[in-house]
């Protein structure tokens, strides 16, 4: 499977839980935008995976090693 992906599931109680794959950074927050008008809902709660803290990490290692130091 490649790619990006949004899986959304819709909960018996309404409640409905949405997941990025394949998506880095900030990319996946445009989702929640995109997902809050579609059902016309409104966020409770929302979490980072562990790949937007690695590439945030690799963000911010490029940025103080701009020179090539280490």
């Amino acid at each position: 499977m490649t790619g990006k992906q949004l899986i959304v599931q819709v909960r018996p109680d309404g409640s409905v839980h949405a997941e990025t794959i394949g998506m880095h950074g900030n990319e996946c927050l445009d989702y929640i935008a995109v997902l809050e008008n579609m059902l016309e809902a409104q966020t409770t709660e929302s979490s980072f995976t562990d790949a937007y803290g690695q590439v945030a990490a690799e963000e911010q290692s490029t940025a103080t090693n701009w020179d090539g130091a280490r």
